[in-house]
């Protein structure tokens, strides 16, 4: 067993990897930017499963945020084995009349910071000889829901760009559909426009992502439903899916 490091940790499908990561018997970094509720997460996982859970307060919508958890992940006396970059948020907005310094924060967030720490941990995993990275993108990365559309069809790309040029690293790319976590309440989004069938237990999300990442597979869809959804998207005209899965379509 080793170290992970999840950003994004304290909620959601973050908080999940944490808890089952923790259950396999590694050793844990969060990192988010609440330090009084990495806290609280990281007693709760070290006093039931008994690993040694550590906190990493950062706020990765800034430079200095995002390079302090590469560096992190590039130390080499207490070795990062798994980097999960799981931080996002819905941007809950219309692009055109919307905030934009919400904007760049998503952005900074869901790609800037990917690339950061990606590069400290691509380049450290790499001269040793091991290390796995999981981005978390989003099956929303064929769609056209706006520009948190987008950064995910960015993680996306570079996971692939970077798993060919790191042939000795697991580097892989999760694209859940919607689960049931503080996602949408964050984004202000009414989750009960879809139906209940539409969503995938997060439970299921983590660990067919974490089993696809010990197999060394650089794309997963985690879900039968959205796997079929994915493959119908990819095959439509790209009209076709700005009408059906358009900005209209993303529940602002």
């Amino acid at each position: 067993m080793g170290t992970a490091l999840i950003t994004g940790a304290t909620a959601g499908i973050g908080l999940e990897f944490a808890w089952q990561l923790a259950a396999e018997g590694n050793d844990l970094v969060l990192v988010a930017r609440n330090e009084q509720r990495l806290a609280e997460v990281a007693a709760k996982i070290s006093n039931y499963a008994g690993n040694e859970v550590e906190i990493l307060p950062a706020d990765l919508a800034t430079e200095d945020g995002a390079r302090a958890v590469g560096e992190r992940c590039a130390d080499r006396v207490r070795p990062i084995g798994l980097l999960v970059n799981n931080a996002g948020f819905g941007l809950g907005q219309p692009f055109a009349s919307g905030d934009l310094d919400r904007e760049l924060d998503g952005l900074d967030v869901m790609a800037r910071a990917v690339l950061i720490t990606c590069h400290y941990a691509a380049a450290e995993f790499t001269r040793r000889g091991y290390g796995a990275i999981l981005n978390v993108s989003s099956m929303t990365a064929l769609t056209a829901q706006g520009t948190y559309s987008a950064h995910k069809a960015w993680v996306r790309t570079f996971t692939e760009a970077l798993a060919a040029s790191c042939p000795t690293l697991s580097i892989t790319a999760t694209c859940p559909g919607l689960v049931h976590t503080e996602f949408h309440e964050r984004s202000e989004v009414d989750a009960g426009q879809w139906p209940n069938w539409a969503f995938i237990p997060v439970d299921k999300v983590v660990s067919r992502s974490l089993d696809a990442v010990r197999r060394g597979r650089v794309l997963v869809t985690p879900s039968p439903l959205y796997r079929a959804a994915s493959a119908a998207l990819r095959l439509a005209p790209r009209s076709v899916v700005r009408a059906v899965a358009g900005p209209g379509r993303s529940g602002i």
